[in-house]
């Protein structure tokens, strides 16, 4: 995996980060068939709730649990009735009232991979006590975990467990997070099943082609001299950026500074982040209308004056884009058919995520246990909840 064998990787103590990131093309088919095994219980589960006047569909989970549903729901959102959000569970702890609505029926949709960080529990209470009208959705990696064990006893909750092997070992989110979000993306789309259903199946076939050997376009980059890494993206690419972001960040234990931002937002003060020791990550969107602005922003950044470099990523190679471009990384030189933007994003965070993991070994940092002080932890710890009257 990834240039070295397992004893290597276990030598560096990155096994179980590189197997997670590895696996997830076959994973991805799994959640697939969980969804497919469980439609006719989602199906009713949703479709009497939606039938609700005013009904809200609130996502909510904390750090990379909480940009699942900022990948999603801007696709929802385009093809849907129903108005989708996504509320960190960070957020939602603190000032509850900001966001529950008493008399709104509400479906909350929960993602966690453990089921067990103490915001996860106190916003599955909260939307009890606050909301009138509270339905729950468990997307979550641990059968054992408080999340799994909790919708034993509420009949207005359903649990959906990820396949086993997403229960990442390692202390970043890798495969958890990609297979919750199709799971996401798939049961508020149950009529196109069978639609989605191809485009995962691409989708896993492109995946393990990127994995299994066109890594090695990224380490080209580790030869580059750069402190700072940003990434930049619009619509599901925005989330995606965040979780790009995070992922550097977390593996690199922080000695690389990374930073996101959407496209058009990146002009408006953020861009003085950029020197010349500045990598930059653009996500080309597969939407004609906004590929446009895109495009701008390459070619801004690229003739930009410095030493900075811009990379940018796309679904199909791009003439213009790698004119613009210090590298093109594209996920096929065929046209893909794949047109849900959520499983293109999906993709396209496969290479922030072996970045980071090259990245991480390039830093010398242990990609399984980069922080063995325990300022962070995997699952985390020395949150105190407080009773809220």
């Amino acid at each position: 995996m990834f240039g070295f064998n397992e004893d290597k990787w276990k030598e560096l103590n990155g096994f179980n980060t590189a197997k997670e990131i590895y696996q997830q093309p076959e994973l991805w088919i799994k959640t697939l068939e969980i969804i497919e095994t469980n439609k006719d219980n989602i199906n009713k589960f949703i479709d009497e709730r939606l039938k609700k006047e005013k009904i809200r569909v609130v996502f909510t989970g904390a750090g990379t649990s909480a940009y699942v549903g900022e990948v999603v729901i801007p696709y929802l959102n385009k093809r849907k009735e129903y108005i989708f959000e996504a509320i960190p569970t960070t957020d939602i702890v603190s000032n509850p009232e900001s966001y529950f609505k008493k008399h709104i029926p509400t479906i909350l949709v929960s993602f966690a991979r453990s089921g067990d960080s103490p915001e996860s529990v106190a916003v599955y209470d909260l939307a009890n006590k606050l909301i009138d009208d509270i339905s729950h959705i468990f997307i979550t990696c641990n059968s054992k975990g408080k999340l799994a064990k909790m919708s034993e006893e509420n009949e207005n909750a359903l649990l959906l467990l990820m396949p086993d092997k997403s229960n990442d070992l390692g202390f970043a989110m890798t495969s958890s997070f990609t297979c919750m979000t199709i799971a996401a993306s798939l049961i508020f789309d149950m009529e196109n099943l069978e639609e989605n259903k191809k485009q995962i199946y691409e989708m896993s076939d492109i995946g393990e082609r990127l994995l299994e050997d066109r890594y090695k376009e990224q380490e080209k980059l580790l030869d580059y001299d750069y402190k700072r890494v940003v990434y930049l993206g619009s619509s599901s690419f925005f989330g995606i950026s965040k979780e790009s972001s995070l992922k550097l960040l977390e593996l690199t234990r922080g000695q690389i500074i990374s930073y996101n931002e959407t496209v058009l937002g990146f002009r408006h003060g953020p861009k003085s982040i950029v020197d010349d020791e500045t990598l930059i990550f653009l996500y080309v969107s597969i939407d004609d209308y906004a590929r446009k602005y895109d495009k701008d922003m390459l070619s801004e950044i690229y003739n930009n004056a410095g030493e900075h470099k811009i990379i940018s990523i796309t679904q199909e190679y791009d003439e213009e884009v790698e004119k613009n471009s210090n590298h093109q990384f594209y996920l096929s030189k065929y046209p893909i058919k794949i047109d849900n933007e959520i499983y293109i994003s999906l993709l396209y965070l496969l290479y922030a995520q072996v970045f980071a993991l090259l990245c991480s070994v390039n830093n010398h940092v242990e990609p399984d246990n980069p922080n063995p002080s325990g300022i962070v932890n995997r699952v985390v710890k020395g949150v105190s909840i407080y009773s809220y009257e």
